[in-house]
């Protein structure tokens, strides 16, 4: 992706946020210099990964194959291992009309899938095989609203603003916006986007990012190279 596109992306999802009355912290709107300037204190944000993040699954598509996310707080894998602490994390997404976020399983991750407003959220569900891998002739169980349901194989679940699905480990999911762009929210146990995203098909989860212009604010996968 082109740094100019992220930076459009970037500034239609503020506007999006705002629109709903979300408020995003303090260290979303910090420039690249005033990161760097700041990493002796912000160096857990870093190590968190926490964050704007803008991928097209390394497809070259955005608007076919895309998500918007901001990562507000992570937690500690530690923590999670301990059984104690903070084991937690929390995302803003935005899924655009009929923009794929492709079929995928979390090995770690459990998380809670919330429409936060817009259109309706369109999910694709399979459940796995006895080593966890992708079965497209297997079904499952998943909660939604604290409310167990029964799902078929590829059964596409709808959630209306302010529903919600909790999914597990093992649960093959892909999603989109139906009829019109979502505003999500996700609440999961520790996230780690770089080894805990299985794939049924051999994508990338970043961007390769060409810089063709300044960034107007840091990826979650630009800290490496920035900072």
């Amino acid at each position: 992706m082109k740094r100019s596109r992220v930076n459009e992306i970037m500034a239609q999802a503020e506007e999006m946020i705002q629109e709903f009355g979300f408020r995003l912290p303090p260290f979303a709107w910090w420039s690249p210099a005033e990161f760097k300037a700041r990493l002796p204190q912000a160096q857990r944000i870093v190590e968190a990964a926490m964050g704007w993040d803008i991928t097209d699954y390394g497809q070259g598509d955005f608007d076919r194959l895309g998500l918007f996310l901001f990562t507000l707080r992570n937690g500690d894998l530690r923590d999670l291992q301990a059984g104690h602490g903070m084991a937690y994390a929390e995302k803003l997404l935005i899924s655009r009309r009929d923009q794929i976020s492709p079929m995928h399983t979390h090995v770690i991750k459990a998380e809670d899938i919330i429409n936060r407003g817009g259109a309706n959220l369109a999910i694709e569900l399979y459940g796995s095989d006895a080593e966890g891998n992708f079965d497209e002739t297997a079904g499952g169980r998943v909660m939604c609203d604290g409310v167990p349901r029964i799902f078929t194989p590829g059964e596409v679940l709808i959630l209306r603003p302010g529903e919600s699905v909790t999914l597990r480990p093992g649960d093959w999911h892909a999603f989109w916006g139906e009829g019109g762009d979502v505003l999500i929210g996700e609440v999961s146990t520790v996230n780690d986007d770089k080894t805990d995203n299985i794939f049924r098909d051999p994508i990338g989860r970043f961007s390769e990012i060409e810089e063709d212009e300044a960034p107007r604010h840091l990826l979650v996968s630009d800290y490496d190279k920035f900072l």
